[in-house]
C-alpha cells in the first residue's frame, strides 16, 4: 500500500505549476494503476514522489511496500559514471548481490560495451534500457513505470512486455504512458491527474473516458 496524506506539490517560475493540491489517496495493494493526464500535469513528478526521489512541499507519503525507482526517469543515474558503476551503486543501496545484478543488467539491456561508458554518452533509449534492466534485476513489490516499455525496436519492446507480465504476476505496477494499449495491457485500474487533483477509477476504461472528457474541454 502506498498512501498520500494531504500532499501538496508545486513549482514556481514565471507561472506556478501545481502538481498536487492537498491530496489524500491510496494506491491499493493488488491493483495495477495507469495514471493519465495532459502533458505537464505532473505525472512524472508524481512517480518521483512515490519513489522518494522527490519530496512533497507539504504532507506525508507512506510506503508499506518496496518501491522501485521510476523507470524512464534519467535523473536516476549519475551522468559521469558508467552504466556498470551506476548499476553497482544501486545494487548496494538495495543490499543486492552486485555481481548478480551486473550480470542481469548486461544480459537484459543488451548494451554491450556501452555499459563501460559514462551514462552521459547514452541516448534516451539506451538510458531506458539500462533503467529497465536494473529495475528488473531487483525484486520490488511495486514498479513505477514512465513510458519505458515503449523504448527500442519491436523485438525489445516484446521482451520488455513479457518481462513485465512475469513480474506483475507477483508485484504491482503504477504506470504513466500515453499509449492506451500499454495501459490496457498492464493495468486493471486507472487514475486521472488534472489541475492538482488525482481521481481514481475502478477500471482503466472509466479512467480513459474521464480523461477524454477533460481533454475535450481542454481542447475546446
Amino acid at each position: 500500500m502506498i498512501g498520500f496524506e494531504r500532499v501538496s506539490k508545486a513549482y514556481t517560475g514565471r507561472a506556478q505549476k501545481v502538481v498536487l493540491k492537498s491530496q489524500s489517496f491510496v494506491f491499493p495493494r493488488g491493483r495495477n494503476v495507469g495514471v493519465l493526464g495532459a502533458n505537464g500535469a505532473g505525472k512524472s513528478t508524481l512517480l518521483r514522489m512515490i519513489s522518494g526521489a522527490e519530496l512533497p512541499d507539504e504532507g506525508h507519503i507512506h510506503r508499506a511496500a518496496r518501491v522501485s525507482f521510476p523507470l524512464g526517469f534519467t535523473g536516476n543515474f549519475h551522468s559521469h559514471l558508467t552504466g556498470n558503476q551506476n548499476a553497482r551503486f544501486v545494487a548496494r543501496i538495495y543490499g543486492e548481490d552486485v555481481r548478480r545484478v551486473l550480470d542481469f543488467v548486461a544480459d537484459f539491456s543488451e548494451l554491450g560495451a556501452y555499459l563501460d561508458m559514462p551514462v552521459s554518452t547514452y541516448s534516451s533509449g539506451m538510458m531506458a534500457k539500462l533503467a529497465f534492466g536494473l529495475s528488473l534485476a531487483i525484486e520490488f513489490e511495486t514498479y513505477l513505470v514512465d513510458e519505458v516499455t515503449e523504448v527500442g525496436d519491436a523485438r525489445f519492446r516484446a521482451k520488455c512486455h513479457q518481462a513485465f507480465q512475469d513480474r506483475i504476476a507477483r508485484s504491482n505496477v503504477i504506470m504513466v504512458s500515453h499509449n492506451s494499449q500499454t495501459i490496457r495491457k498492464f493495468c486493471d485500474a486507472g487514475a486521472v491527474l488534472d489541475s492538482g487533483v488525482l481521481t481514481f477509477y475502478p477500471t482503466v476504461e472509466a479512467a480513459m473516458q474521464a480523461y477524454q472528457r477533460i481533454m475535450g474541454v481542454f481542447n475546446a
